[in-house]
């Protein structure tokens, strides 16, 4: 068991199951711009980077001139359509609730706008003590730096803080923040990928955190 003061969460993969909604946004891009739907699968490996990076790769780079009217066509099309089918994994609302007296702060790559209204509509907002999307501070996971600016603003012991992400860019982000991390099995990343990116725990349920923090 491990003593911890702050949990900063991942958000997309971790948290909220929201990849059919992403997904739907990518291909109405696609199709916007007269250009062939790409699979589930070949989508979500684009997501976790950030929005400006999913379109890019969706686009390919012969595509690049299409990248800004692209990108507002999907944020248009996205905030209409961001909880057709988005919902919390199973045992998230509990795990939150389990520790409702430690300190909990979302971190992820998605912008703030979507990151808050998805923890307002799924009804888990009043369980963080802030949320930090990917372009608060103005850099991106596997960076550190947001995890620094969130530790110095509500003065985070490191060595008290662990980073719980489903995708390699979360395990190096808190690696790099010198803090523990925690992979989970059952979101968008790859077992593999997560594996060889070493992090502290590895988890296939989110119930399983009760095993790992005091």
């Amino acid at each position: 068991m491990y003593e911890v003061d702050i949990i900063f969460f991942d958000l997309d993969g971790t948290l909220i199951d929201s990849r059919i909604d992403i997904v739907n946004a990518v291909n109405f891009t696609l199709r916007r711009n007269k250009l062939g739907e790409k699979g589930i699968d070949e989508i979500s490996s684009y997501i976790g980077t950030g929005v400006g990076d999913l379109i890019k790769k969706s686009l390919g780079e012969k595509n690049g001139p299409l990248f800004e009217k692209s990108l507002s066509v999907f944020e248009g099309y996205y905030k209409d359509h961001a909880f057709d089918n988005t919902r919390l994994y199973e045992g998230v609302r509990e795990i939150l609730e389990h520790f409702g007296k430690k300190r909990k702060i979302v971190v992820t790559n998605k912008k703030y706008f979507f990151a808050h209204e998805s923890l307002k509509r799924l009804k888990i907002d009043t369980y963080f003590e802030a949320v930090y999307g990917g372009d608060n501070v103005g850099c991106l996971k596997p960076s550190s730096c947001t995890l620094e600016k969130a530790m110095d603003i509500y003065k985070g012991d490191r060595t008290k803080c662990i980073m719980v992400g489903d995708m390699v860019v979360d395990v190096l982000a808190g690696k790099r923040a010198r803090m523990m991390t925690c992979a989970v099995t059952y979101g968008i990343g790859k077992r593999n990928d997560i594996e060889k990116a070493g992090p502290d725990y590895i988890i296939d349920k989110i119930s399983e955190l009760k095993n790992i923090i005091e």
